[in-house]
């Protein structure tokens, strides 16, 4: 039995040794999704996030300032980011940016405009493109950085 172990274990001890060494930092790299993406849309080319939810401003917002809490929030969630901003395909990464909310978290800006998901939205669909609420419009992103209207 114990000549059983050692041999299992021997064999867990080469197998280890054939597969490269990585940091817990390297390997969040490798699998970290890009922070926006440009996909196509019914409204032709779109900001999307790395989880392909589409993304929107507010036209209320003052520039590079939310205006959405409460129940603005609740319908149309910022879009939240933690650590480093990555620019995916399509995107460009000058345009990247966040904006400090009340609670203090980070608020993923593009082009200045903070960023919203809508939260009815299927993924990768778009349902409320110049949607009138909360006291302003509610419009689909470009690479650009500027809206759809």
């Amino acid at each position: 039995m114990r000549r059983r172990f050692l041999l299992l274990a021997a064999g867990a001890l080469a197998v280890a040794a054939l597969v490269p060494a990585s940091t817990p930092a390297e390997r969040a790299r490798a699998t970290a999704k890009p922070t926006v993406i440009v996909r196509s849309s019914q409204f032709g080319p779109i900001l999307f996030d790395g989880a392909n939810r589409a993304l929107y401003a507010f036209t209320r917002d003052p520039r590079a300032t939310s205006a959405c809490y409460g129940a603005c929030a609740a319908a149309w969630p910022p879009y939240l980011v933690r650590g480093q901003l990555r620019a995916g395909t399509g995107t460009t990464r000058s345009l990247l940016g966040t904006t400090r909310r009340r609670d203090g978290s980070r608020q993923l800006t593009y082009a200045g405009r903070p960023l919203y998901s809508y939260v009815h939205d299927p993924v990768g669909r778009v349902l409320c493109q110049n949607v009138s609420e909360f006291g302003g419009l509610w419009l689909v992103v470009r690479a650009n950085g500027k809206l759809v209207r």
